[in-house]
């Protein structure tokens, strides 16, 4: 991790700030001047050499071993050469080879090098490129921005309790299969379910959400909050779906006549309604369609299977249902 992040430093601050040691970026540009001066002194003996010593190759780079040692009994390999000379490399030579470079230039060593030419490295700052000051100052401030909103965001998200109560008895609806949706702008739902107390905690950082709830036997609910800073636990109120009680306790209850039961249930079903029969989860079956009065007849026709019979939701139009899905649950 260590060095990731100072690997991070070194590349973030050369590419927005442009920036090196000052120290660093002097040896540099004295190693650049010093290149100069052994071109020009390898061109008194070897006119035809180019100027540019990183254009030498093959017969000058020989030639220019060979005068390196008649002169300064200086050695250098040819690997070295294109590793200092024909390429960008980060580093300096060795101070015993910058001497025998310096030497060969016409001094005593790489510090009367540096000394007799530290008055080129400003003259080479002043003509060089324009000053940046105005665009770091920009990229400091965006940068800045970036990261205030980056820590706004963290700071301000928070959890947010939401537990769904029935309407009637005021009471948390336990033991209920309750989904939320929440819609966002531009996105798609993202459904989260509630826990065995009717409770879901939200963690967001928005100030208004928007959910739909459902839940069996209540009527599904579009629910829309403003979010309070400082009022992170909430109460939401459904309503009963009073024809999926009734069906339920049909269902389960055999003390209502045959013929009451099928009265009421067809003033509470569509002539149109579908109803889907899903599978539960161990059964191998798959899914069931009844029309309005398959459903009625199965419903009441005595049967100990439709004692597990189990309401999913409904839909409703015109005060009576179009469209309702049950199961059969196993014990």
């Amino acid at each position: 991790m260590y060095i990731s992040c100072k690997l991070f430093y070194k590349y973030f601050a050369y590419t927005f700030f442009n920036y090196t040691p000052i120290l660093h970026q002097e040896e540099k540009i004295l190693f650049s001047l010093l290149k100069r001066e052994i071109a020009a002194k390898m061109m008194q003996s070897y006119p035809g050499a180019d100027p540019d010593i990183s254009k030498w190759k093959g017969q000058v780079i020989t030639d220019f071993q060979e005068d390196l040692l008649i002169k300064v009994k200086g050695r250098l390999s040819e690997k070295w050469f294109y590793t200092h000379f024909k390429t960008f490399n980060p580093s300096l030579p060795r101070v015993d080879l910058l001497n025998m470079l310096s030497k060969y230039a016409g001094y005593e060593n790489w510090d009367d090098f540096r000394f007799k030419n530290s008055d080129k490295i400003h003259l080479k700052r002043a003509i060089g490129a324009p000053d940046k000051t105005p665009v770091r100052i920009i990229l400091i401030l965006l940068i800045a921005v970036i990261l205030l909103g980056l820590l706004s965001r963290i700071k301000f998200t928070s959890n947010h309790s939401f537990t769904f109560i029935d309407a009637d008895t005021g009471e948390p609806i336990r033991n209920n299969r309750i989904q939320v949706d929440l819609i966002r702008n531009n996105e798609s739902p993202v459904s989260y379910f509630c826990n065995e107390n009717g409770s879901l905690v939200l963690r967001t950082n928005e100030n208004l959400v928007k959910m739909v709830v459902r839940a069996s036997y209540y009527l599904e609910d579009t629910i829309i909050r403003v979010l309070k800073k400082f009022e992170r636990v909430e109460q939401i109120k459904l309503r009963a779906d009073i024809y999926s009680l009734l069906i339920r306790y049909y269902s389960q209850n055999d003390a209502e006549s045959w013929m009451n039961k099928r009265q009421q249930l067809d003033r509470m079903i569509s002539e149109d309604a579908m109803i889907y029969q899903v599978p539960d989860q161990r059964e191998l079956t798959g899914m069931e369609i009844y029309n309005k009065w398959e459903f009625i007849d199965k419903l009441t026709i005595p049967s100990s299977r439709l004692r597990g019979i189990e309401i999913i939701n409904a839909r409703y139009q015109d005060g009576k249902i179009v469209i309702l899905r049950i199961r059969n649950k196993i014990e």
